[in-house]
């Protein structure tokens, strides 16, 4: 291999990664020119993959841009006990279909980043639930008690006599054997699953494997600006949302961390985000928000969500929204929001009127018990994204 595209390589995942257990053995291996085996996993809990996501994903690119093999793996089993890393409480299971059904998106999603001809992919399913009961306590005996409870989420709801399910001792084990299953040369995720890529490495020793070398990396914050970026907190980019709704997201990332997503999420150099956000900040949001949508969605998505965001900021109605064709001649503001499926219940959708949170062709809608004319084409819209026009069939 090419010791100048090497140098270059690690160069540059130095610079963004965190932590890097085994860099030397990395450096040795990828110089002799050996063809790793990079693991990358993610639980489907639910069906979209985020910005938050694609900060080690990007890596794993990068590794298949050097050719290296990649295996990305669905955790189709390991979803249904929930990853406790960073919970202050014990998940809710997910049924085998549940986890199955998100799985099946995922591919879709992460061929946006990876290369498909240059990466397996799989569901950890495929092993872990060929174990016996035996092989499983064989895994259980490979840890402690205690040395699980040097996690830290662990470690504070065992202090707080909080409830530790058994099986959630399990899952850093189940992701560790992945590992095993795989013979891992090499895993890539965030730093918050340190401790399970750690268990990984030990878990190959035991059973007469190379220990994997582990490259934590930033976790990327949500749009709140306060946690993590993650799908059960809903302050998440999903890669694979509606063009306008990832148009506007970008828009709302904070000042203050839009530095880290230029970073983290493009490809841009330093010197290029750092030009764009001397000038004014703004405009660097606009800026974000094209590279994102011309990476995931393309050009023409691009243009049209920006269109679309800048006629809704300036006070105005799209041009182009849904269209919800009816029989009814009259709808009241409740009956649009129901079939425009922007409320769940009636209770809701009152509520929201109240709160004057809709308006019905640009006006502010107070009286939940309004009525409008389907024949004038009402349009219904519900915060500064959800736009619905009534039709007559």
């Amino acid at each position: 291999m090419d010791e100048n595209k090497v140098r270059l390589f690690l160069k540059k995942l130095k610079s963004t990664a965190v932590e890097i257990y085994g860099y030397d053995e990395l450096e040795k291996q990828l110089l002799e020119g050996k063809k790793l085996t990079i693991k990358f996993g993610c639980d489907p809990s639910r069906p979209d993959l985020h910005l938050g996501h694609t900060v080690p994903l990007r890596q794993v690119r990068a590794f298949q841009e050097l050719g290296t093999n990649v295996t990305f793996i669905v955790g189709d089993y390991t979803a249904m006990i929930g990853d406790p890393s960073g919970k202050s409480k014990t998940r809710p299971s997910l049924t085998y279909e549940e986890t199955r059904k998100s799985g099946e998106t995922y591919y879709q999603q992460v061929t946006k980043i990876l290369d498909p001809k240059k990466a397996r992919i799989c569901y950890n399913s495929e092993w872990l639930e060929k174990l016996t009961f035996k092989d499983t306590l064989e895994l259980a005996g490979k840890y402690t008690v205690a040395r699980l409870l040097e996690r830290d989420d662990f470690a504070n709801r065992f202090k707080n006599n909080t409830p530790i399910g058994i099986h959630e001792f399990f899952y850093p084990l189940m992701q560790g054997y992945d590992s095993v299953a795989i013979n891992a040369d090499v895993e890539i995720g965030g730093t918050d699953q340190t401790f399970n890529m750690l268990v990984g490495r030990d878990l190959q020793k035991d059973y007469g494997q190379k220990p994997q070398i582990v490259i934590t990396f930033p976790l990327l914050p949500g749009l709140d600006g306060v946690n993590k970026m993650s799908k059960s907190l809903d302050n998440y980019i999903g890669i694979d949302e509606e063009p306008g709704l990832t148009f506007e997201k970008c828009m709302k990332v904070p000042d203050n961390l839009l530095e880290d997503y230029f970073r983290l999420t493009t490809d841009l150099q330093e010197e290029e985000y750092k030009a764009i956000l001397a000038k004014d900040i703004r405009e660097a949001h606009f800026e974000y928000a094209r590279i994102i949508l011309d990476m995931y969605h393309g050009k023409d998505a691009r243009e049209n969500a920006e269109k679309r965001y800048k006629e809704v900021a300036s006070g105005g109605i799209p041009q182009s929204v849904k269209e919800i064709a009816v029989e009814e001649s009259t709808l009241s503001v409740v009956e649009m929001l129901q079939k425009a499926g922007f409320v769940k219940s009636t209770s809701e959708a009152r509520k929201l009127v109240q709160n004057r949170g809709v308006k019905v062709n640009n006006v502010v809608v107070e009286d939940f018990a309004q009525t409008f004319e389907v024949a004038t084409q009402p349009v219904v819209q519900k915060g500064k994204s959800n736009f619905a026009k009534f039709i007559a069939k």
